[in-house]
């Protein structure tokens, strides 16, 4: 086969590819960005309002006018509230906001770079590398890199991870969904330990209590002091993933037509696990392990979007924004004055959308044998 039969072959499988996507028009995206946009301010207003302490939408959009010096409105409102709006909620919303769009978009990205869509950080082990990574910095009060050694701990440990996992369920070339998640599995299951271990025999047991509530992911405790890291990291993935959206296209119609276009596979895998390593470590050290954010949004996405990923990126990202949003409220007020781990709800809504997926596909490839 020729060079340029073989390019032509590649550009058809591309192509073959967003037609099975059934890619909307330009006025679909238009409208479901506007949408989303509005939904995370409503989200964003909601979580500043609802708590222990109502506090009316009205009030709330005064108290942040205010505090950015337009002083469009008369303040009617007490210093507690203000407090509660500005110091403790607010750095809480926009964590959550951050959180929620950076897995969306890792988990976006991860499955197009694994042709995979089971993929995500929490199932493949990843959160359990950066959770690792973090408590070890903990335990030990390693503090080699000063106020961001907990954020490069989970960052080695996610990329540790992510590499062991590939590694592992890549045989003869091809990684099967099966073999992925059981590799995943597998990892996940031998870091947890290795945590549970160092928590039990660690000496300091109020840090280990502190840990243990941490490992199941949650918002509490942020402040504005910590809020730039996490924010500096999905805004750097973000960029870099929408300048290689072409190049996350390509693998989607396999290995062998993406090299044919000119991509290096290899090395583009390599520089993608680095930097969705460094996005998910920086999170996890924020928040703490939160699952299945990363799985659910991207194809939720896709079903209004397409699969181009020029247009599921920045979707995912708002997506799952006002997702982790609305899951933090539901995480205060379900159980309140007790709050729940927000892990914990992103999981009772993420095992059933992974167990639909699941059968999903399995009667896709059952329909194509039988085909």
């Amino acid at each position: 086969m020729t060079a340029s039969a073989a390019d032509t072959n590649a550009e058809r499988a591309v192509r073959r590819r967003q037609q099975d996507d059934r890619q909307p028009g330009p006025a679909t995206f238009a409208v479901t960005l506007t949408v989303l946009a509005a939904l995370l301010v409503v989200s964003a207003t909601a979580g500043l309002a609802i708590g222990s302490v109502q506090v009316p939408p009205g009030q709330v959009w005064g108290i942040v006018t205010h505090a950015l010096g337009a002083d469009w409105t008369t303040p009617n409102w007490s210093a507690a509230r203000e407090t509660i709006v500005l110091d403790v909620r607010a750095p809480r919303v926009l964590l959550g906001a951050v959180a929620g769009a950076g897995l969306a978009v890792v988990g976006t990205a991860l499955q197009a770079l694994i042709r995979n869509p089971l993929a995500e950080p929490y199932l493949l082990g990843v959160s359990s590398g950066a959770s690792l990574g973090a408590v070890v910095v903990i335990v030990f009060g390693v503090t080699w890199f000063g106020p961001t050694s907990l954020s490069v701990a989970a960052f080695a440990g996610a990329l540790g991870a992510l590499l062991l996992v590939y590694a592992t369920a890549r045989t003869g070339g091809r990684i099967t969904s099966a073999r992925l998640i059981l590799s995943g599995v597998a990892i996940a299951a031998m870091l947890t330990a290795v945590l549970d271990l160092l928590l039990l025999t660690t000496d300091r047991g109020n840090e280990a209590r502190a840990v243990l509530a941490w490992t199941l992911g949650g918002l509490g405790g942020v402040n504005w002091d910590t809020l730039w890291l996490p924010s500096a990291a999905l805004l750097l993935g973000i960029g870099i993933l929408m300048v290689q959206a072409r190049n996350l296209n390509l693998l989607l119609a396999g290995e062998e037509a993406a090299t044919t276009m000119g991509l290096d596979v290899a090395r583009f895998r390599a520089r993608m696990f680095v930097l969705l390593s460094l996005v998910t470590g920086i999170l996890v050290a924020a928040t703490g392990p939160i699952g299945f954010v990363g799985l659910m949004l991207p194809h939720i996405v896709r079903l209004v979007v397409g699969g181009d990923h020029r247009r599921v990126l920045p979707t995912a990202a708002l997506g799952g924004a006002v997702f982790l949003i609305w899951a933090d409220i539901a995480a205060r007020v379900v159980a309140a004055p007790m709050e729940i781990p927000v892990g914990v709800l992103t999981a009772l809504c993420g095992g059933p959308f992974f167990l639909w997926l699941m059968r999903r596909d399995a009667r896709r490839n059952t329909d194509r044998g039988g085909a």
